[in-house]
């Protein structure tokens, strides 16, 4: 048991941290479109929270290898704790207002990035002090997040019915905490060589964040990767912050939908995210990748926008939340293939940043087009442009050398 701790430990701080991130993700949509009603307002909140984190996880990563993956997630969930706790604030104070939360939401966004990234990065460490397959450790971590996705979806809408938008953040603050603290006490200092001896070693900032750039950009899968994740994470941020939220409100339903929704689809997705651990490394990648995004996206949104009814619409999410499970673990193994050891806080760091850059456009996108046509348009719009995104796996060659295997692709 003692062997597979860190494991532990850092599924753990997953289920805290993404578990109060997806809090947070249903209260501020909630609570703007509460103080303004506004579908525009709600997407400039997430632009504001999302443009500084795409920053700072850009930034993150030559930090992350010179001072250490460990040291840099627990620090930053300690003060993500800090951040989250001035909503709530301001709130009782009687100074919340947008303007007022577009700077506490960009705060919070640059400390999230390195935290989430750090926690990333020490993938590769926990599989080699585990002896486990890479797709084993991406499947309990991936399955960790979906089961993160459920609790803080599910529990926090009822939350948020229960006490209101803002004071539910506080447990967001309090999941941040207990999960640095399960990180200081469940990892080993250091992992791998002593932070003094990383830094002597490591070359200057600008020229790590240079090497980690022309490492990204020299391998053709994952600039593939890249390119598609940040198309269907745009048209996800737009689904999340906007289209989801107003498409409740506008079906007569209370908040508590959206998080029975969100729960729905992440607990099919932990089924899925639990058999890719299990069997991951024998499946047919691009097959499996594929179905998961077209599962992931246009079933579900089409779905609502055609208004079938609620139990269809529950059974249907079940569905594809399960192959959408499959898609983390299969990416994770695919950059912890090809990504140097010595790179990759920097290089995971920059392929995370990247894979974001469109999503603080995509509220503000969904919004427009709802205030000048409806949520349904909306819908299929953003239909239409995840299924257009999912198909280039298809046609685009560089997708098939991800099926190589590792030895292949190192």
């Amino acid at each position: 048991m003692t062997r597979q701790l860190p494991l532990v430990a850092v599924a753990s701080a997953t289920v805290l941290s993404v578990g109060g991130t997806r809090l947070s993700a249903i209260a501020i949509p909630w609570l703007v479109l509460t103080l303004t009603g506004s579908p525009v307002l709600t997407g400039l909140v997430g632009f504001a929270e999302l443009l500084p984190y795409v920053a700072a996880k850009a930034l993150a990563g030559p930090l992350i290898d010179r001072i250490g993956a460990r040291r840099i997630a627990i620090w930053s969930d300690f003060l993500s704790t800090a951040a989250l706790v001035t909503v709530p604030l301001l709130f009782w104070l009687g100074w919340l207002s947008v303007w007022a939360l577009l700077p506490a939401v960009a705060v919070i966004g640059v400390l999230r990035a390195p935290a989430d990234v750090a926690k990333q990065a020490l993938t590769p460490e926990i599989a080699r002090i585990c002896a486990a397959p890479i797709e084993r450790v991406t499947g309990v971590l991936g399955a960790s997040d979906r089961l993160a996705g459920t609790l803080g979806a599910a529990a926090g809408a009822a939350l948020i019915g229960l006490i209101g938008a803002a004071p539910a953040l506080l447990v967001n603050a309090l999941a941040f905490a207990l999960s640095g603290a399960i990180l200081a006490l469940g990892l080993p200092r250091p992992l791998s060589e002593e932070p003094e001896e990383r830094a002597d070693a490591s070359p200057g900032y600008f020229r790590a964040f240079a090497e980690g750039w022309g490492a990204l950009r020299r391998d053709p899968v994952l600039v593939s990767l890249v390119i598609m994740i940040a198309c269907t994470n745009f048209l996800d941020q737009a689904y999340a912050m906007v289209l989801l939220p107003v498409w409740v409100q506008t079906s007569g339903l209370d908040v508590t939908w959206v998080g029975v929704l969100m729960a729905v689809f992440s607990g099919g997705a932990i089924a899925g995210a639990a058999i890719a651990a299990a069997i991951g490394s024998r499946l047919p990648r691009l097959i499996v990748y594929t179905v998961g995004f077209v599962c992931a996206g246009p079933v579900q949104f089409c779905l609502l926008a055609l208004g079938a009814p609620l139990p269809a619409v529950i059974g249907i999410f079940v569905v594809s939340g399960f192959a959408a499970g499959f898609l983390n673990p299969i990416v994770s193994a695919i950059l912890f293939e090809r990504i140097p050891e010595p790179m990759v806080g920097r290089v995971i760091a920059l392929v995370g940043a990247l894979s974001w850059t469109l999503m603080p456009f995509g509220g503000l996108f969904a919004g427009v087009v709802v205030e000048n046509t409806n949520v349904q348009v909306a819908l299929i719009v953003a239909a239409t442009l995840y299924l257009l995104a999912t198909l280039t796996p298809v046609v685009v060659p560089s997708f098939r050398q991800m099926n190589r295997p590792r030895q292949a692709a190192a």
